[in-house]
């Protein structure tokens, strides 16, 4: 596949980076020399300098040529006009553009992204999918990572293992016999940086961030097993009211339940959210002012969501917040090179949201039928849920016949409501929906077990 990627940023850099890796041939293009001279060096991919929506800039990066155009700038405009010039005038097939400006987005333009008007296939708003993730740690409040697949029916955990969980030193099998109630599959491990595919009889060892599959109605019992069991969220603080803060206080607000205050450094800020949040108490104040922190409540807060636009004060808000008596903090970050920081710094989750973005945008771009991905262990793995069509080599086949690659793991099959893992008997029918776990330099082995033949049509 011939791919375009408008913009060198970290997004951009990230999309190019997984393209590449699976043999496809890439383009970036950027203003910047530097950041173009850096992505050449260290990605095996090609470099345009120029403006990403300008027709002479994307001629010379092969639009007419390619298969795929996405727009990941920092500018929306110059994202959305990429995929126009991309459409009109080189006949690009795909194009995805990263839109970050929530007026774009209101429902009552519901037709502005369509082939008549801006010919944009897949829209992006970074904001809004990191807005989700975090709510999904809201609702799973004892895993670091959490993804759902299936239509919510599955979930896949990542957990850390204590000294004090009751399976540490358990292998999975132990587990399975001394809970055989419990429907799991322990998919991956991740062990002083190496991750892999643990055997049933390998032992799970406390420092262990461990990924398990399990049906979405068992996740609170997991949780219990594993010793990560959190009480249920009443009162949330969050720090910063840009677009995801706001985001996340509208959707707390709308589940019930919760009650919400919210910290913005900024005045027109912080007035601005006051008047699109209807029951969230919004505070003028720095989220590093523990005097603030205190009078926002977070003594008595189970959660703290620290979401400003500054990596630093994300992960200082949430230290601060953690001192003050509050039980877990979660913290935003856009610098990878603060992730080995959320250890020693007591921060429960870290989410990153180029991460979160790349794996949105990879999800629509993996070819075969990929309904659902996500990427795990900083980027070292990825969940891939795919449809089993009638010409997938997966169809027919028993659980215990499947010949899996090395590095592969079968999460769970699921077929209409029913979900199959692989400590169950069962056989894979065509259009069910299969949940693998892979190392990343597997990926496109994984996308030939869903990849549409040609016998298909």
């Amino acid at each position: 596949m011939k791919a375009i990627v408008c913009g060198a940023g970290q997004v951009g850099v990230g999309i190019a980076r997984a393209l590449a890796r699976e043999g496809n041939a890439v383009t970036v293009v950027d203003w910047s020399t530097e950041l173009i001279d850096n992505v050449v060096t260290d990605l095996d991919v090609r470099g345009v300098v120029g403006h990403a929506s300008h027709p002479d800039v994307l001629e010379k990066a092969g639009a007419a040529e390619a298969d795929l155009l996405v727009a990941v700038t920092y500018s929306d405009e110059v994202n959305m006009i990429a995929c126009q010039v991309g459409h009109s005038l080189f006949s690009t097939p795909m194009r995805i553009a990263r839109v970050r400006a929530q007026e774009y987005l209101d429902p009552a333009w519901g037709d502005l992204f369509s082939t008549g008007n801006l010919p944009v296939d897949v829209v992006i708003s970074p904001e809004l999918e990191v807005g989700r993730a975090i709510l999904q740690r809201v609702e799973t409040p004892g895993a670091f990572s959490t993804a759902v697949f299936a239509g919510g029916r599955v979930q896949l955990l990542g957990l850390r293992l204590e000294e004090t969980s009751p399976v540490a030193g358990s292998t999975t099998e132990q587990v399975m016999e001394l809970f055989p109630d419990l429907r799991l599959a322990v998919v991956g491990v991740q062990r002083e940086r190496t991750l892999f595919i643990p055997k049933l009889k390998d032992p799970l060892l406390p420092g262990d961030d461990v990924y398990v599959v399990t049906e979405s109605a068992q996740v609170r019992r997991l949780l219990d097993i594993f010793g990560r069991s959190a009480e249920q969220i009443r009162r949330v603080v969050v720090v910063g009211a840009g677009n995801i803060g706001v985001y996340v206080a509208r959707a707390l607000e709308r589940a019930g339940g919760v009650k919400v205050r919210l910290i913005e450094a900024d005045k027109a800020r912080a007035e601005h959210a006051a008047e699109r949040l209807k029951r969230t108490v919004v505070l003028h104040g720095d989220g590093l002012n523990a005097r603030m922190l205190r009078e926002a409540g977070v003594a008595n807060a189970e959660l703290v969501i620290c979401v400003t636009n500054d990596d630093k004060v994300n992960m200082l808000s949430g230290v601060m917040a953690k001192r003050e008596g509050a039980e877990r903090a979660l913290s935003l970050i856009n610098d990878r090179t603060f992730e080995g920081m959320r250890e020693p710094l007591g921060i429960d989750v870290l989410i990153d949201p180029r991460a979160t973005t790349v794996s949105t945008i990879l999800q629509h771009i993996r070819r075969g039928r990929i309904t659902g991905l996500q990427t795990l262990g900083g980027g070292e793995a990825e969940a891939l849920e795919g449809i089993a069509l009638s010409t997938s080599p997966l169809v027919g086949k028993t659980l215990d016949e499947l010949e899996l690659p090395d590095g592969v793991a079968l999460g769970a099959v699921v077929r209409g409501d029913k979900v199959i893992l692989p400590c169950d008997e069962g056989r894979i029918r065509e259009n069910d929906r299969v949940l693998l776990f892979c190392n990343k330099a597997l990926v496109p082995k994984v996308e030939h077990l869903f990849r549409v033949s040609l016998e298909y049509f």
